[in-house]
């Protein structure tokens, strides 16, 4: 309420029973309790269309759309009896109101001489819209009491993502509820009709249709500015850059709405009665912006959860205003260097420059829409936001802004492995594991993401910065069972444990972080008789490496080292015309496959709960599962239910 949107994660299981209020010309009360089990339970003849026909009548306003935006500048103080009204300054508190509570919608219109024309058409749309959607909620919640439901879902046209509408239905149900009762509300709820005959339509082959297959994206769709549409969608790439460009040739700032200001008393004793008339609602209906529904039905959870229901991608909330604001300076810090390396990608020429202006230019207005609005696309975490990031880039037709980069460090890794291999080797096998952990972490911190991790690169070479970094990462470390993870690998005995049957490595960077980390750790998981999945990304976002590049490297160090060319091979990866190997007098070992699979992602940040299916059928019979930067060991016959941290 009072503006703040909290977005709810809802486990399946705990889902029903709910009541659904559709809130449409008039209202519709639906008690649901499972999946095709529902009946209309009660309604009521007072809604959108009285709201529209009465406001209609009273204000001479023809649409819908018109009475919301009058709504936005009324004061309903001067139509509405309050409690204040009547019984002056006493302390109503010990009954439960307060001065500011609405005695009497429309009540002080019979108590003055006055005549229609006499009341401001912006507080007649207020106060009615106010007297419904009260109405409404109180209706609502005695139904749920009559069922004994707590939670309640609201949708319909009359509602629309109306910041103001929907604060007013929570605060009614809160207040009769006395807080037992949860007025929630759905994001796309302008959409469900639509969707849900999507959804139902059987010949799509959509019966078992999950979440976790539609993806939402936020094209720049059309010419939006000052919280408004100007114009037709936007067509082509070349007419998105053309208005871009519009708006600097004018010196127009490419603006996101005005932010909310906290709303005037509500009427039911909640909040306070803003302090000057001069004081406004900003109520935009745009204020929960929707995007374009991708569905992607080859995305599925991944499989080795532990707890599917406690899996949250975003370890950063920014919901703390304060973290927003540290990641939109970052990210606003970076933006120049960004389009620099995406033009330069594309060979620098005058279209790509125009190209890499648009990018930031919608970029940076994206921004600017999220701290007006944090919820304005939804539940916002860091990996939202960097993965906003790709996909405006790719929008406008960057492919992959950090190519050159990452050949470059590829082949400055590649160049140092032999080196490194010859080291590792030398190692027994106990300390070469703790080495290679080791490896995995220090090889991480090269990621372009990181500002302190970009200074880095300007003091030393790779193979410096990891050998520096592998020093430093001394145990204990803050999540430290490798202890655990070395009595599974070696025993503690006479008896020597099996290998793992299959290990899933999550490669993260380019360049050190999969030449000096990764495939260092594989190539000893190959030697002891493990399958190796090397899982990268679908799409390039920053300096990752993508399951397309990840062949390539394999091929070249392959030729530094006969395991890894054994394994390839088995796997798939090469034949060998492409493979010359410096020793070939050593005999190449049986060998248990190296593969690649995609991860079904674009992002900096991966999402397990929408991964490929390839990745997903790889994962059934993983019993170790290798994060860019931790092991996780799946003990047990049903891994899923038994993990365990390394680092």
């Amino acid at each position: 309420m009072e503006g703040q949107k909290m977005f709810v994660q809802i486990d399946q299981n705990d889902l029903f029973p709910y009541l659904l209020v559709n809130i449409g010309s008039g209202v519709s009360m639906i008690k649901v309790d499972g999946d095709g089990k529902f009946q209309r339970v009660s309604g009521t003849n007072v809604g959108g269309g009285t709201y529209w026909g009465l406001g209609k009548l009273l204000t001479k306003c023809e649409s819908f759309d018109e009475l919301l935006e009058l709504s936005q500048r009324g004061d309903n103080r001067t139509i509405d009896m309050l409690v204040g009204d009547i019984y002056g300054g006493m302390d109503y508190s010990k009954i439960g109101l307060s001065a500011s509570t609405i005695a009497s919608s429309f009540g002080k219109a019979i108590s003055e001489n006055k005549g229609l024309d006499d009341y401001r058409p912006e507080d007649i749309s207020l106060s009615l819209l106010r007297m419904i959607s009260y109405n409404i909620g109180q209706i609502s919640y005695l139904n749920a009491l009559r069922f004994g439901l707590k939670r309640i879902f609201f949708g319909g046209f009359f509602i629309r993502g109306h910041a103001y509408t929907m604060d007013t239905i929570s605060f009614a149900v809160h207040f009769w509820s006395k807080g037992e009762a949860q007025a929630m509300f759905l994001r796309h709820e302008g959409f469900l009709g639509a969707l849900g005959a999507f959804m139902s339509y059987e010949k799509h082959g959509l019966d078992d249709l999950m979440v976790h297959q539609l993806v939402e994206r936020f094209p720049m769709g059309a010419p939006y500015v000052g919280g408004n549409i100007h114009g037709p969608p936007l067509g082509d790439l070349n007419e998105k850059i053309s208005w871009m460009e519009k708006f600097v040739q004018k010196g127009t700032e490419i603006t996101a709405p005005v932010p909310m200001a906290p709303p005037g008393t509500t009427g039911l004793g909640g909040f306070e009665v803003p302090s000057s008339k001069g004081d406004t609602l900003r109520c935009d209906a745009s204020e929960l912006n929707v995007g374009v529904l991708h569905l992607v039905p080859s995305l599925e959870v991944f499989p080795l959860f532990a707890d599917p229901k406690r899996y949250e991608p975003n370890t950063i909330d920014l919901s703390d205003r304060s973290e927003l604001e540290y990641w939109y300076t970052v990210l606003s810090e970076q933006l120049s260097d960004l389009v620099d390396k995406a033009v330069a990608s594309e060979g620098g020429t005058d279209d790509a420059e125009r190209r890499g202006d648009a990018f930031a230019r919608a970029f940076s207005a994206h921004l600017a829409r999220l701290m007006e609005e944090p919820a304005a696309y939804g539940k916002l975490g860091l990996a939202n936001l960097l993965e906003l990031r790709e996909e405006c880039l790719r929008e406008f037709h960057f492919i992959d802004a950090y190519r050159s980069i990452k050949q470059r460090e590829n082949e400055a890794s590649l160049a140092v492995l032999p080196d490194l291999l010859k080291e590792l080797d030398s190692m027994t096998e106990e300390a070469r594991m703790l080495t290679l952990i080791e490896g995995v972490l220090a090889a991480n911190i090269f990621d372009w993401g990181s500002r302190a991790c970009v200074d880095l690169y300007h003091k030393g070479t790779i193979i410096e910065i990891y050998r520096m970094s592998r020093n430093k990462m001394q145990r204990p470390w803050r999540v430290d069972d490798f202890d655990v993870f070395k009595e599974r690998m070696f025993g503690s005995g006479d008896k020597k444990p099996e290998p793992h049957k299959r290990a899933l490595l999550f490669v993260d960077n380019s360049g050190a972080d999969i030449v000096l980390g990764m495939l260092p750790l594989a190539r000893e998981l190959l030697r002891r008789g493990t399958e190796v999945v090397l899982v990268a990304n679908s799409l390039p976002a920053l300096n990752d490496v993508t399951a397309m590049e990840v062949p390539d490297i394999v091929a070249e160090a392959a030729k530094h080292c006969d395991i890894l060319r054994g394994a390839a091979e088995a796997g798939g990866l090469l034949v060998d015309a492409m493979i010359n190997i410096q020793d070939s007098s050593k005999e190449s070992p049986s060998s248990v496959p190296l593969m690649v699979v995609e991860n079904g992602c674009g992002s900096p940040c991966i999402d397990l709960r929408q991964v490929s299916s390839e990745l997903a059928a790889a994962a059934k019979d993983a019993d170790l599962v290798t994060p860019a930067f931790s092991v996780i060991e799946l003990l047990g016959t049903r891994p899923p239910n038994a993990t365990k941290g390394l680092i």
